[in-house]
């Protein structure tokens, strides 16, 4: 796949959002090309406003670092070698889990970013929404 299609990126938005279901969390789920720039945004019914802002820079941020979120944590951290990177960028960096690279072949062709629930609840909805383009 070269890139990412609305219609591709909706059909994976919808099982995120059976994910969340099953979990029993309402969910923003947003999924950026692979420059960043939006393709889609989906909040479900009740999901926190915050989360909006949130999963899009989560996605943001997998591109930029071209790594899931989760994985900037530890080297983010008071003492790690990038501490204080998630000021850059306008705040726009996220250091903390439930933001994923989407890969086709060796190339990132986008990222999906979901807030709403604990940083392992998100995580765990990006991943269905990232094995979503597998099967796509």
């Amino acid at each position: 796949m070269e890139k990412l299609t609305l219609s591709t990126v909706k059909s994976m938005i919808e099982q995120g959002e059976g994910k969340a279901q099953e979990l029993g969390v309402p969910m923003v789920i947003t999924v950026v090309d692979g420059g960043g720039n939006l393709i889609a945004t989906h909040r479900m019914d009740d999901a926190l406003l915050v989360s909006v802002d949130l999963s899009l820079n989560k996605a943001w941020t997998s591109v930029a670092f071209k790594q899931p979120t989760a994985a900037l944590a530890e080297t983010c951290a008071n003492g790690g070698e990038l501490f204080g990177i998630n000021t850059s960028n306008s705040g726009r960096v996220i250091i903390f889990g439930g933001g994923i690279p989407l890969v086709s072949g060796n190339e990132i062709i986008g990222a999906v970013g979901v807030s709403g629930g604990s940083v392992s609840q998100d995580i765990e909805v990006a991943e269905a929404v990232a094995d979503a383009l597998v099967m796509a």
